[in-house]
């Protein structure tokens, strides 16, 4: 059913939907758009609504090849859009899901392009702030590039922005997605450009290697896992681009690259990409996780194998399910106290296992580690037993009146 998005715009067909709001096929004066209609209460926040107009002018002036353009804001009654360009083709978590990673040279070229959009829009001002595979699309129209990669676009400027108001969201809450926050917000410092490059790395070695670096079980050990712990490494792909992964996932912000020196590393990178295939990495302890949640999730949670299978889009907003086609996960969630950060286990995150060994910590770690105690104790009681049983033919030797033999200094006797 068609609606007027103010007065020089009419939505047609539902596209997608979020927590944020709902993407709608469009037509405007200068033929079709996509308009991305926010939620009716984040329309009725008059606090949101002045903020949505002050960065009117950032986000129009924000023209790039791999950036959707927005071509208007509306505010109208209830009605708060975001006018883009119509990009044919999918998004980026839509073909992950398809082919769960891509080869090398395809997911370089991906990030390449976001990386030059990313640049664009810090040399304008603008942080991104929710860099993930939801968020890029993929123009099936265009030529192909390396890889046979479809040139990506990043999409949703300002959405995160918007949303984290003063009103909305304390000083105690942090706006995101857990698998791709860099570890200065989890800390709870403001965001700046080297996030988008922390969350930018996240998406390139999920495409990689068909997963997150940190992701997977509960949101909290998710946003633990960035700050305390290291990135596993990757088999198979050359040094310069691990070495190039690992300094843009670095701890420190400082250390990061900016994103104008990422994208032009990342193109030096494709030749020797040239026709790898797709890595052969296994996604480490699903089973054992999946064995592990089971045991320890409350009466009525989703399957536990549910909650494993799709990471880095963890639907944590009410009313966003992960069934939706763009799975928005805009998550307001607590800074974590200092405390809760240094709980976790200092190191690796998510290290190798010897083949069939279960995941320290999992159901099938605690239940070998009781049956090695049930074996240690049993070992212990045969001991005391024989001890015991040895003491008593000791002392009833004593019994026929014979003393006992000193045996410490006894040698052979001669005959």
């Amino acid at each position: 059913m068609a609606r007027k998005i103010g007065s020089r715009y009419t939505a047609h067909q539902i596209l997608g939907r979020g927590s944020a709001g709902t993407v709608w096929l469009g037509e405007g004066p200068e033929g079709p758009v996509a308009i991305k209609l926010l939620r009716e209460d984040l329309a009725s926040d008059q606090e949101l609504v002045g903020r949505f107009v002050q960065e009117r002018t950032a986000l129009l002036g924000l023209e790039h090849p791999h950036v959707v353009s927005v071509r208007d804001l509306v505010v109208d009654g209830n009605d708060l859009a975001l006018v883009m360009d119509l990009v044919r083709g999918t998004d980026l978590r839509t073909r992950l899901d398809r082919d769960r990673r891509l080869a090398p040279e395809a997911a370089v070229a991906i990030a390449a392009d976001i990386a030059d959009g990313l640049a664009a829009a810090h040399a304008a001002g603008v942080v991104h702030r929710d860099v993930k595979p939801e968020n890029v699309l993929l123009d099936m129209q265009g030529p192909l590039g390396p890889g046979g990669s479809h040139r990506a676009l990043l999409t949703d400027f300002g959405v995160a922005k918007l949303i984290d108001t003063p009103r909305r969201t304390k000083a105690t809450k942090i706006i995101g997605t857990p698998d791709y926050l860099a570890p200065e917000i989890v800390e709870g410092l403001p965001p700046r450009a080297s996030v988008d490059i922390y969350a930018l790395a996240t998406v390139l070695y999920e495409l990689l290697a068909g997963f997150t670096p940190f992701g997977g079980g509960h949101p909290g050990a998710v946003l633990r896992r960035h700050v305390t712990e290291t990135v596993v490494p990757l088999p198979g792909i050359p040094d310069e681009l691990w070495q190039l992964l690992v300094q843009c996932l670095a701890k420190a912000p400082a250390s990061r690259l900016r994103a104008s020196e990422l994208g032009a590393r990342l193109r030096e990178l494709l030749p020797m990409l040239a026709g790898m295939p797709p890595l052969e990495v296994d996604e480490p302890d699903t089973e054992s996780a999946e064995e592990s949640d089971r045991e320890e999730q409350p009466a009525g949670a989703a399957p536990a194998g549910e909650r494993v299978r799709r990471r880095g889009a963890v639907p944590l907003v009410p009313g966003a399910k992960p069934t939706d086609s763009n799975r928005d996960t805009h998550t307001s969630m607590r800074v974590p106290a200092p405390d809760e950060l240094a709980g976790g286990a200092h190191g690796t995150a998510r290290a190798p296992r010897t083949p069939g060994a279960p995941r320290p910590g999992s159901a099938r770690n605690r239940a070998a580690t009781r049956r090695r105690r049930v074996a240690l104790g049993a070992g212990a009681v045969a001991l005391v037993a024989a001890i015991g049983v040895g003491a008593w033919l000791t002392t009833s030797g004593d019994d026929d009146g014979a003393p006992p033999q000193d045996t410490k200094n006894s040698a052979p006797q001669t005959p």
